[in-house]
């Protein structure tokens, strides 16, 4: 029976790939920052360990007591949307830590098991954010570009030991709490020089006719990169994100 760690897990994309492979009779290990047993089905192959990416400690902690495992998910990150120009430091930083230091370090903590055996995935869940330019998420799309640099050149250090690195690019998911999130961090969306700019991207945001992504398309996705040697690299995840991946092609 194999085992997957997957990060952020508390609600949205996490929850909805954990429950997946639980469905499919996999051994999951569920860590969120607060451990919470309840958001997830009961089950005697499921195991939830505190994580906080952002602290090497908590790493440490969560690998050691996960144990040998056969996929890494690294699913948790934030959100800041902010004109460039406005957005803090502080908030730049605070997603870097998260989004692209939180992957980078929790992937590093994982891999010399994975390079020992011989064998093993990692699947990164960025963003298709990072395959258009949008406004208000300049800092944010960074952060989740940078993961996708870094896992593109990681991928070509790996395979000659037999380890697979993918990357799930999700679109917009109204049906999480990510936006809602994202919310508390937004800042100088009332600034007389971006308010008209903002209030339409609000809108087309707010439009639920357009496509979107649903928890199941991500969950979907992680599954064929963590089972399907011969997925690509870039797994768009949602019909926006896929019309979107077919737009750059």
């Amino acid at each position: 029976m194999k085992t997957t760690l997957i990060s952020g897990c508390s609600s949205g994309f996490g929850l909805k790939i954990a429950g997946y492979f639980l469905a499919r009779e996999w051994q999951v290990i569920a860590t969120m920052r607060t451990p919470r047993a309840d958001v997830l089905p009961p089950s005697d192959r499921l195991r939830v360990l505190a994580l906080d990416v952002t602290d090497p400690e908590s790493i440490r902690k969560a690998v050691e007591a996960a144990g040998p495992i056969d996929v890494l998910v690294n699913n948790a990150g934030i959100a800041a949307p902010s004109p460039a120009e406005l957005t803090s430091i502080a908030t730049v930083r605070e997603l870097f830590e998260t989004d692209t230091l939180g992957t980078i370090a929790l992937t590093q903590a994982v891999l010399p098991q994975f390079r020992q055996r011989k064998a093993g995935v990692i699947v990164n869940v960025t963003s298709s954010a990072t395959l258009k330019a949008l406004p208000l998420i300049a800092a944010y799309r960074a952060s989740t570009a940078a993961v996708n640099a870094f896992t593109e050149s990681m991928a070509l250090e790996l395979e000659p030991f037999g380890v697979r690195a993918h990357l799930v690019l999700p679109g917009r998911a109204p049906d999480t709490r990510f936006g809602e999130n994202a919310r508390a961090r937004m800042l100088g969306f009332d600034h007389e020089t971006y308010a008209d700019l903002a209030r339409n991207v609000m809108a087309h945001l707010a439009d639920t006719s357009s496509p979107i992504t649903r928890p199941q398309d991500v969950a979907e996705a992680v599954w064929r990169a963590a089972t399907d040697p011969s997925s690509p690299l870039r797994i768009p995840a949602g019909a926006d994100a896929e019309a979107w991946a077919a737009e750059v092609q």
